[in-house]
This record gives C-alpha cells, sequence and structure tokens, in this order.
C-alpha cells in the first residue's frame, strides 16, 4: 500500500471534538488484514429501536457487503443493530468468496452482540480482487465488543482510513421542544471519489427518534446536494456506502423537524467537503457553481463536467488562470449551454462574458488569484434559472505517485 507521509494542505487543524451520541458504542482494533501497526476495523453496536438507513454505490460491479447491506434496509427497528468495518480490503470482485465473508462476519458479530443477524451490516474498503481475510477480524471480534465505549468515535475514523491522511468527523447540536439533540458523523474517503449516492464510506449517528422511511428519504434528499456534488478523480468505487442512525436516546422524534434537516445537511456537507480537501495529491480546494442553467439538472452536469476536467484540474494545479479550459468543459458536458451568453469568473474577478473574454480582464489579477488554496470558479450559462454547485481539488503528480503504488 502506497505510504501517504503528510497529511493534507487543506486538512483541518485537527480531529473535532465530537459529542457522544446516546444508544451507540464504538471500538477499534488492528485485525491485520492488510496494515501491519494501525488499527483496521471498527465495529459500532446501537441500542434497540434506532432507525438506519443507507444509500450506496450504483456502480455494476459493487461489492458483497454493499449488496448485503442494501438487502437490510427498511426492516424491523425493534433490536439491537451493528455496524462492522474493515479498511485494506474492498471484499470486492471476489466472486461467492466474497458473500462467503459477509456471511461469516455476519453470523460473528451477531454471535459476539446478540445483535440479530439481519441487524448486522457490514462494509469494506481498500483493494479489489482479493480474497477478504475474514478470519482475522473473527479472531478480534470478542475484544472488540469487550472494548466498546461511546466515547471511541474518533478511533473508529481511523481505523475506516486508506489513503486517507487524515481522520474526518463532523458533528451538530440543536434543541427540539428543549431538548438537546446531537448528529455525529465520520467519514473516510480520498481517492477513486465521484459518488453516484454517497462517498467512499460514511457513518452518521443521531439519538434523536426518526421514523424510518421519513429518514431514508431525508437521507436520499440531502446526498444529492452533498455526496453527488463531489469529484476527485471522476471514479465511483464498488464500496461507496452511507449510513444514517438514529438512536432516540435524546427522547425526542425528530422526524420532519426543519432545523434538524438543517443541521444534518450540514454534516453531511462538512464530510463530503473534507473527502475533497484529502484528495490523493490535493493542493487547492475548487469549488465550481453554476447559475444560469436550462435547469438544476443541467447546471450539476456542466459543474461535473468542469470539476472532472483533467485539463482544468491540472490547469488549477499549475496555478494557470486557463479559462478556456472552462469553456471546453461546458462545451463537451452535454447539457444545454449557448457560447454567446457564457459569463466566467475566478473568485470576484469577471474573466470573459457574452462569448468573449472581458475587455477588463488582465491576466495577471487571475494569476495571483490562482496561487490561493481554495478557489472559486463561476459560470453563468444566461439560459435560465437552473443552479449547482459543486467541489472538487486539483489534479497533481501527487495522484499518480499515489495510486501507482497504491498495491504494493
Amino acid at each position: 500500500m502506497a505510504k501517504i507521509d503528510q497529511v493534507s494542505p487543506l486538512a483541518p487543524a485537527g480531529f473535532p471534538t465530537l459529542p457522544q451520541i446516546g444508544g451507540v458504542r464504538f471500538a477499534a482494533g488492528a485485525a491485520g488484514v492488510r496494515y501491519q501497526g494501525r488499527d483496521d476495523v471498527m465495529l459500532a453496536v446501537l441500542q434497540p429501536g434506532t432507525a438506519v438507513a443507507g444509500a450506496f454505490t450504483r456502480s455494476a460491479t459493487r461489492s458483497a457487503p454493499v449488496l448485503d447491506c442494501q438487502s437490510k434496509l427498511g426492516g424491523a427497528a425493534d433490536g439491537p443493530a451493528a455496524i462492522l468495518v474493515n479498511s485494506g480490503n474492498s471484499n470486492a470482485f471476489t466472486g461467492h468468496y466474497g458473500q462467503a465473508s459477509v456471511s461469516a462476519i455476519t453470523a460473528a458479530v451477531a454471535k459476539a452482540t446478540g445483535v440479530a443477524p439481519e441487524r448486522v451490516f457490514t462494509a469494506s474498503t481498500g483493494v479489489i480482487g482479493e480474497p477478504l481475510p475474514h478470519d482475522r477480524i473473527l479472531a478480534k471480534l470478542d475484544d472488540l465488543n469487550a472494548a466498546l465505549s461511546a466515547e471511541a468515535i474518533e478511533p473508529a475514523a481511523r481505523a475506516i482510513m486508506t489513503t486517507d491522511t487524515f481522520a474526518k468527523g463532523a458533528c451538530a447540536t440543536l434543541e427540539i421542544d428543549g431538548t438537546p439533540v446531537n448528529i455525529a458523523g465520520i467519514a473516510k474517503g480520498s481517492g477513486m471519489i465521484a459518488p453516484d449516492m454517497a462517498t467512499m464510506l460514511v457513518y452518521i449517528f443521531t439519538d434523536a427518534a426518526y421514523e424510518q422511511a421519513a429518514l431514508q428519504a431525508l437521507l436520499s434528499k440531502h446526498t444529492d446536494t452533498t455526496f453527488n456534488c463531489i469529484t476527485v478523480d471522476s471514479d465511483t468505487s464498488t464500496s461507496d456506502s452511507l449510513m444514517l442512525c438514529a438512536t432516540g436516546a435524546a427522547g425526542v422524534d425528530a422526524t420532519g423537524n426543519t432545523a434538524f434537516e438543517n443541521a444534518l445537511r450540514g454534516v453531511m456537507l462538512d464530510l463530503a467537503q473534507q473527502v475533497v480537501r484529502d484528495g490523493e495529491g490535493a493542493t487547492k480546494f475548487v469549488e465550481v457553481r453554476v447559475t444560469g442553467a436550462a435547469s438544476d439538472a443541467d447546471a450539476k452536469v456542466h459543474g461535473l463536467s468542469i470539476a472532472n476536467s483533467p485539463l482544468v484540474k491540472t490547469a488549477i494545479a499549475g496555478e494557470d488562470p486557463n479559462w478556456g479550459r472552462v469553456v471546453m468543459a461546458i462545451g463537451k458536458s452535454g447539457a444545454a449551454a449557448d457560447r454567446d451568453l457564457l459569463t466566467i469568473r475566478f473568485g470576484d474577478i469577471l474573466v470573459a462574458e457574452n462569448g468573449w473574454v472581458s475587455p477588463d480582464y488582465r491576466e495577471d489579477d487571475a494569476a495571483a488569484y490562482m496561487k490561493r488554496q481554495e478557489l472559486v470558479i463561476a459560470v453563468d450559462l444566461g439560459l435560465g434559472k437552473g443552479q449547482a454547485t459543486v467541489w472538487t481539488c486539483d489534479l497533481t503528480h501527487g495522484y499518480i505517485e499515489i495510486n501507482a503504488d497504491y498495491r504494493s
């Protein structure tokens, strides 16, 4: 596995202090699935009655754990639930061995924790196409179960990392009818990021109660404007999994509460943007704002075309204000556009308008702007009211180094 020696320059100052979520306990341990000398498996156990919602990759080659989780969503929430995640091996493209590993892990977690097998959710992340040495995970389950603690969410976040350079966490606290409600989430993701549901692995927990079908609808709604609006390299993983768990331990029902919905979206967006900030080899965090499109859907198509363009991303890496590459990306997207109505800005700098470079544009100003770590590329299509925002990073030689070495 490629060794990541430095934390991303776009990383936050440190792992945030996350509130304890009543009704969920965590543990992390070293099973030696692929890595040596670090935790690579995490277990979370949730109290009876916890509602579980999820979103998963739509990849045609999605992994056995993803298929298993998808089959279990929407079931009764009467008993406790459990989540087991390993890093280092994705258990994807492993044929019948993959399902056998999932079955073995699910049965062992159920035995160790007392959770019904149909309420045990698993995920694996790492190298594709190698059988998962699940016996190493099974050997650690009793230790993990004994170590469960409401305070161990940060070790859990670190255990699910692969090429990540920092652990990712986010939280929110609000009051509903005078009762404090907490939301806390962790994520992993750095490369193979162009989600078509969520991103890599994300686990969000709240102590509010929430009706399961409504929780699923809420998660799907916010996924579209958070995790489905980020990209690092245009590649969608076989293992992308996002799970949202509502334990109800706070004793208050948040179903349909607008403040809760907004707080949840804030946590999701924070985690999604942290994934971009940890993009493999990234040195620039880029927001692409598209307005004036024929529809919101068209705006998103244009935004992702710009954000995924290797030419745009390498120009950003080289701090080159090559706005012609933005024009190119719009033209190739397939969504409606009119050359003579385009307006392009880099931050507050008007670069082009009416299909031509602005008479006030100065290359030196744009070049100075491109030296910033955080950039905004804004495009107005002049066609309608459609809008979308997506987030990406630059493409550097570091991305090549990490991925050329990934399996070594």
